[in-house]
C-alpha cells in the first residue's frame, strides 16, 4: 500500500475530531460531530467517539474480509456503545456522532461505504473522477441554514443562529425524513451508501472529511481533478494548506457563508500501483 495521510485541527489549540487510519488493504476516515455548547451526555467527548469507532471499524473490516462493510460498521457502533453506555447517557439528542468513509480491497475489487458528508474520491485510470458523497445531510440542512448564512461568521448573532440550526438538525438525525450518521444506534449502518468498483480501473482512492473538500463543495474554486492535481504534486498537507489559505482570505464568511471559519481537515490518499494489483 502507498498511503499518505494529512490532518489538521480547525485551530491549533483545539482537539482534532477527525480520525483516519489504514491497514493492509483497508482504510477508514471519520469526522466526529456534536452540537457546540450543548450537553452531550458523554463524558468522553467527540474526538474519543470518532477515534474509538474508527479503530474498531478498521479492525472489523481488516480482520474479517468476508463481512460486509455495513455489518462491520454496525458491529463497531455496538462496540463503542458497550464501552460507554454504563458511564454516559446515550439518549441525549446531542450525543456524539461521526461520518464514516471505509474502503477495503478484496477479490479484485474495491468495496466502499460512505455515511454522512465526508467524501470518497475515486480516480480512474482513464482520467475520470467520481466523488461518492452522502448528500442527505446537505439536502436536509440547506433550508435550515438560511438564517445562518445571512450573518457574518464569528459574530454573536451568527453563533446563536448556528446553535439553533444544529439543534434543529439534530432533531432530524437518523430519521427517514432526515439523514443518517454513526451514533449510538447500529441501525444507521443499514442506510450507508455502499458499492464496489473493479480495482484494475482505479489509479487512486482518496478519503476526505468535509473540512478538506471545501475548495470544491463550499468555495467552488476547484474541481475534483484540481484536488487530485494538488494531491499528486503536494500531497494531503498541500491540499489542506490550500483550504486554509482560502478560509483565511474570508475569515468572516462574507464570500463563502459557512458555520465554521475553519474546520478540522483530514485527507487519506491511497495510490493504487500496478504492482499492488492481484494477478
Amino acid at each position: 500500500m502507498n498511503v499518505v495521510l494529512g490532518s489538521l485541527p480547525a485551530e491549533p489549540d483545539q482537539q482534532n475530531e477527525d480520525f483516519a487510519a489504514a491497514a493492509p488493504g483497508a482504510a477508514v476516515l471519520l469526522d466526529g460531530a456534536g452540537v457546540a455548547g450543548a450537553e452531550t451526555g458523554c463524558v468522553h467527548g467527540i474526538a474519543w467517539f470518532s477515534s474509538s469507532l474508527g479503530g474498531l471499524l478498521l479492525g472489523n473490516i481488516a480482520g474479517d474480509p468476508a463481512r460486509p462493510l455495513a455489518d462491520c460498521l454496525a458491529g463497531a457502533i455496538r462496540g463503542v456503545r458497550s464501552l460507554h453506555e454504563e458511564t454516559c447517557d446515550l439518549t441525549y439528542r446531542a450525543s456524539p456522532t461521526s461520518t464514516v468513509v471505509a474502503v477495503r480491497v478484496g477479490g479484485g475489487a474495491l468495496e466502499y461505504l460512505v455515511l454522512g458528508d465526508s467524501t470518497l474520491l475515486l480516480a480512474g485510470r482513464d482520467g475520470k473522477t467520481t466523488a461518492v458523497t452522502d448528500e442527505r445531510l446537505d439536502q436536509v440542512g440547506k433550508q435550515l441554514r438560511v438564517p445562518v448564512d445571512r450573518l457574518s461568521t464569528g459574530t454573536p448573532e451568527h453563533a446563536a443562529a448556528l446553535a439553533q440550526y444544529r439543534d434543529d438538525l439534530t432533531g432530524l438525525r437518523n430519521r427517514p425524513e432526515g439523514f443518517w450518521i454513526a451514533g449510538p444506534e447500529p441501525r444507521a449502518a443499514e442506510h450507508a451508501l455502499t458499492g464496489t468498483v473493479p480495482l484494475e480501473s482505479l489509479a487512486s482512492v482518496t478519503l476526505l472529511s468535509d473540512g478538506a473538500t471545501r475548495l470544491v463543495d463550499r468555495f467552488d474554486i476547484a474541481d475534483w481533478a484540481d484536488v487530485l492535481g494538488v494531491l499528486d504534486s503536494a500531497g494531503p498537507d498541500g491540499l489542506i494548506r490550500r483550504v486554509r489559505d482560502a478560509e483565511n482570505s474570508d475569515p468572516d464568511g462574507q464570500r463563502w457563508p459557512r458555520g465554521k471559519a475553519r474546520d478540522d481537515a483530514t485527507v487519506l490518499h491511497w495510490a493504487l500501483l500496478v504492482a499492488t494489483l492481484p494477478p
